[in-house]
């Protein structure tokens, strides 16, 4: 029998790199459901070819005529509306497998959903566990969700550490190393940072991805993130967590044992690679990745994060020591200055300006409650949406 996947975000990077590797294992997994944001369109083509039984637009309302053009062009799914489809499709008695890959903190809700139905839960949606770590990760226990890491770095610490009685243990590990390739602007002079534009802050090296996540990125926010998802991942406290820079993008995480091993895991550049280690765990299935040539690389190299390049490295940092909702904090005024930047209104140097100001105007709350955390967002988009009006107003 085959396993039944919904898909989070299935118009997105993620999303494509999960259908393709599902489409090589009919005899493993059909769709369930598929959901995208507003790309109705996209949605209709992907419901087309992989038939699920749902289709969600979460980003729009009951519309008489899209029902109609998806019926007229032949797909048999489904078609729901609005934000509380997710968590419908998510938490679905008919879903065995849920891909939590929305971007940002619209995805905490469906993803907790799945976590509260004891899915098994391919977790590439990291904002879930940096604005409500607390209790995510006690949903996950309390209601026996298997809980899976989609980001590279954290699937490759998860294959680096010992199993015991299907979960890992951090027991024998002294650290933790996240890399980081540094992004498009790892040898730019700084002086020149002010005047990067939003193409050549996308513009990735290594990872095909998404805009604001590109962005992230190049500020190294996206690692700052991933930092704060490791503590609550895998129960470590943030000085058992560091950062390496790693231009290639072939070492994805390495732990460091107390006998002084240190065990990494390589591939190339593939998110079908961590996604086809979840979707098969404890069995191994193919990816459709490009073997590893290790000759062909010749040299891999490692540095320290300079931290007056990638401020926002550190105001993670700060945010995950304060605890309760500076996460929460952090994470919505990032999304909000990097729209900002992305839409032309604010410097790319701008950016950790306007992140540094909400959380030194939002002080932190116990994070114990999904109202509280989601509160705390609210509050913060808010005062960034101040920041970035402040600045643009200077600059004119």
């Amino acid at each position: 029998m085959t396993q039944a996947l919904t898909l989070l975000g299935a118009t997105g990077s993620i999303g494509a790199s999960t259908l393709d590797v599902v489409a090589r294992h009919p005899d493993r997994f059909h769709v369930f459901a598929l959901t995208a944001h507003r790309r109705a369109d996209a949605l209709l083509a992907l419901c087309l070819k992989h038939a699920p039984r749902y289709a969600v637009l979460s980003g729009l309302a009951e519309d008489a005529a899209l029902r109609r053009r998806f019926a007229d062009a032949g797909c048999r799914s489904e078609l729901l509306f609005g934000a509380q489809a997710l968590e419908q499709v998510a938490a679905d008695a008919g879903c065995d497998v849920l891909m939590a890959a929305i971007v940002g903190a619209a995805g905490l809700a469906p993803t907790l959903a799945g976590a509260r139905a004891g899915k098994r839960l391919l977790l590439a949606n990291k904002e879930a566990l940096v604005m409500a770590g607390p209790f995510f990760m006690r949903a996950v226990r309390e209601h026996g969700a298997v809980l899976l890491p989609i980001d590279s770095e954290h699937n490759a610490v998860f294959q680096c550490l010992p199993q015991e009685a299907g979960r890992v243990s951090t027991a024998p590990v002294r650290r933790i190393l996240l890399t980081a390739s540094g992004g498009p602007f790892r040898a730019t002079p700084l002086e020149r940072l002010s005047r990067v534009t939003p193409d050549e802050a996308c513009a990735h090296p290594n990872w095909a991805m998404g805009r604001k996540i590109s962005v992230d990125s190049a500020t190294m926010m996206n690692k700052g993130l991933e930092v704060i998802e490791a503590c609550w991942l895998f129960g470590v406290p943030p000085e058992r967590v560091e950062v390496l820079v790693h231009a290639q993008s072939i070492v994805h995480s390495l732990v460091e044992y107390v006998d002084g091993s240190v065990i990494a895991q390589l591939s190339n550049p593939d998110m079908r690679v961590p996604i086809a280690h979840a979707l098969g765990f404890p069995e191994r299935i193919a990816s459709g990745a490009t073997p590893l040539d290790l000759a062909a690389l010749g040299q891999l190299s490692f540095d320290r994060p300079d931290p007056e390049r990638f401020p926002c490295l550190g105001l993670a940092y700060a945010a995950l020591r304060q605890g309760g909702t500076a996460p929460a904090v952090l994470n919505a005024a990032n999304e909000i200055a990097v729209a900002a930047f992305l839409d032309g209104k604010l410097r790319y140097t701008a950016i950790p300006r306007v992140i540094e100001q909400a959380l030194e105007c939002m002080p932190a709350a116990p994070a114990d409650a999904l109202e509280t955390v989601l509160e705390a967002d609210r509050g913060a988009r808010r005062a960034a949406a101040d920041g970035v009006a402040a600045l643009m107003g200077r600059a004119a």
